[in-house]
């Protein structure tokens, strides 16, 4: 089975209806078939801190969702360690130049990890580490 990973990109896009890439986001997620998406804590943590000052509604149905992927036999969540917040350090102190998060390089180290080479994001910060973006202009 064909692993992708997710970034917080693609879990506010899903979830938010006023984000001008969630139909695209929509449609793609409905069209995934036989694809297990992986994604890490590090990456839900960002996508529920993305939501904290949204009205009680929006927040309560992040929380839904987190809780759905969570429970989702598709979906496999990386817990963080120690070891993975080590590698993405590591990774964001040789890239100052590149404007990277250290949830970014948490996520290049897992997809490495895993060897994924696709990604649902429109960050283009993963293709300078020669991964490939899913969802372009």
């Amino acid at each position: 089975m064909k692993s992708v990973f997710a970034d917080t990109f693609y879990w506010v896009a899903l979830i938010n209806k006023s984000d001008s890439w969630h139909h695209r986001v929509r449609n793609y997620s409905s069209n995934l078939g036989n694809i297990k998406i992986i994604t890490t804590e590090e990456i839900l943590t960002e996508t529920i801190n993305f939501f904290a000052a949204f009205p009680t509604p929006m927040r309560s149905a992040v929380s839904q969702l987190i809780t759905q992927i969570i429970a989702d036999h598709n979906i496999q969540v990386i817990p963080q360690t120690h070891e993975s917040f080590i590698a993405g350090l590591e990774l964001f102190q040789q890239r100052f130049d590149k404007g990277y998060s250290l949830t970014d390089c948490i996520s290049m180290m897992t997809m490495k990890k895993f060897n994924i080479i696709e990604i649902l994001t429109h960050d283009k910060h993963f293709t300078q580490e020669g991964f490939l973006i899913l969802f372009k202009d």
